[in-house]
């Protein structure tokens, strides 16, 4: 049997009625601020195209926005950069909204960094190389 998802108590269906300040309540103190403070013009922007196209994929910049109850269950192509100079297109990465990330950032689950993966060392890469003779063959 699934558990069913609720957040503080509130189960999904709740969250979906609720009004953003009833919402607020209920996140952490650093969402709970940003949403009383208000949305951005950009995040507005991003919530009436939601409403507005609701079953769109959507592409965004917004990675601070702040996942709400009616984007569960959509699909966002979030900014990761990447754009090389003259290339405007840079790279997106696909994230689809589940109940559980309610309260998180867009961004959280779109991580720009790639991970680093060395090779082996070169000429000069310690003090030991300074010495080593070169051959010249």
């Amino acid at each position: 049997m699934a558990k069913e998802f609720s957040l503080r108590g509130h189960s999904f269906e709740e969250l979906k009625k609720m009004s953003i300040e009833e919402i607020a309540r209920l996140l952490p103190s650093r969402e709970r601020r940003s949403l009383k403070r208000g949305l951005t013009e950009q995040q507005k922007k991003l919530l009436e195209k939601i409403r507005r196209h609701p079953n769109k994929f959507i592409k965004t910049h917004l990675r601070n926005m702040i996942i709400l109850p009616e984007m569960v269950g959509r699909k966002f192509g979030v900014y990761i950069g990447g754009a090389a100079e003259g290339d405007k297109s840079g790279r997106w990465f696909t994230v689809e909204v589940k109940p559980e990330m309610i309260g998180f950032r867009l961004g959280d689950f779109a991580i720009p960094i790639k991970r680093v993966q060395h090779s082996a060392p070169g000429i000069g890469a310690s003090k030991s190389t300074k010495h080593a003779a070169m051959r010249t063959t």
